[in-house]
């Protein structure tokens, strides 16, 4: 929602919350503040200013927990089959790596993101779209860099723009094209996006779903499940207004509703506790239909660093890469090593 008669804007209409969880301070100078990089109107120019610092970042970090050097490559695991090991690179390295095939090495990723009104609510200088097309155009660029397929899906109530996942040149530009778009939708809809990319997408791959997440959560899960039930990993990412989150307003204001265009008056004292209590519970239920179909599940606030997002979905892979290989290999040790963000608590669940 926003105010219309109180000059500071307010949040839409919504129901779910969780508790912010923002870079600290003694980190934040190593991060990219997001507003320097919303100036950067070039959508492809600020993908690339994120990852290169993301990667400069790993590279100075004690806390690397995955490689980024060799890309054709995977560490060696009990039970790999040992013709398959590079020797001359453990020669070169002294590790053991396994060489990998085309069907293992390249990644086929769908960008789902959420285009509607509600997405177009701001209390900072650029507006939740913003900050998710821009994380969108993030994963792209740097799994482009990987030499993996990437597609996308951007919808509000119904599809708006479908690009089949490729890697190819020019497909890359022609993403950045389509986030540079200006927001046009009205509702949420997720069944359009999630029953295309079910019923096109024959091969297993990567879904990463971004948006407010204010739709009904028995819709929600019916669709994500949708997708498990195809074989595809998916990881959920959800994009909220610091506003949304605390509802820290004071003056009684007008409200409207993005999406539907309703408009309500509202003492934030008065409607404060019952605000958060239903934001709140609203969370809670989207994190359980995650934990409850072993999807990878992360909340960003716009007001954090963009590289957080990049982070979180490499990590998420990671854990669910060690996971599967724990529960294929009886008493076996995991491989690959694990990754903390320090100072930055994670609420996601483990698939």
């Amino acid at each position: 929602m926003s105010a219309i008669n109180d000059p500071s804007p307010t949040p839409s209409q919504t129901a779910g919350n969780r508790e912010t969880r923002r870079a600290p301070s003694g980190r934040q100078s190593g991060y990219i503040d997001p507003g320097s990089l919303m100036r950067i109107k070039n959508m492809e120019l600020r993908a690339k200013v994120i990852v290169q610092g993301f990667l400069n970042g790993l590279h100075r970090s004690p806390y690397h927990g995955f490689s980024v050097e060799f890309s054709e490559y995977r560490q060696y695991s009990p039970g790999d089959d040992l013709r398959y090991l590079d020797w001359r690179l453990f020669a070169r390295s002294d590790r053991y790596y396994i060489k990998r095939f085309e069907d293992e090495t390249n990644l086929r990723c769908y960008l789902l993101l959420d285009m509607s009104r509600s997405m177009g609510y701001g209390s900072l200088t650029y507006q939740k779209a913003d900050y998710a097309k821009t994380t969108a155009a993030t994963i792209a660029y740097f799994l482009s860099l990987q030499r993996d397929a990437v597609g996308l899906v951007t919808f509000d109530e119904r599809i708006d723009e479908y690009v089949p996942a490729r890697f190819r040149t020019g497909h890359l530009h022609r993403i950045m094209m389509c986030l540079e778009k200006t927001l046009t939708g009205t509702a949420t809809r997720l069944e359009p996006p999630i029953e295309q990319i079910a019923s096109t997408v024959t091969k297993r791959g990567l879904i990463v779903l971004i948006s407010d997440l204010l739709a009904p959560i028995d819709t929600l899960e019916t669709q994500l499940g949708y997708l498990r039930s195809r074989g595809h990993e998916v990881v959920l990412l959800r994009i909220l207004d610091p506003a949304e989150v605390h509802f820290d307003f004071d003056a009684p204001s007008m409200f409207e509703d993005l999406e539907s265009g309703q408009h309500l008056y509202v003492d934030p004292a008065a409607a404060r506790e019952q605000y958060l209590e239903n934001f709140h519970q609203h969370g809670l239920r989207v994190r359980q239909a995650c934990s409850n179909l072993g999807i990878d599940y992360d909340e960003l606030t716009t007001d954090q660093p963009m590289e957080i997002a990049l982070f979180d979905l490499l990590h998420a892979r990671m854990r669910r890469g060690r996971t599967i290989s724990r529960r294929g290999r009886s008493g076996g040790a995991a491989s690959g090593g694990s990754a903390a963000r320090p100072g930055r608590s994670s609420s996601r669940s483990d698939g």
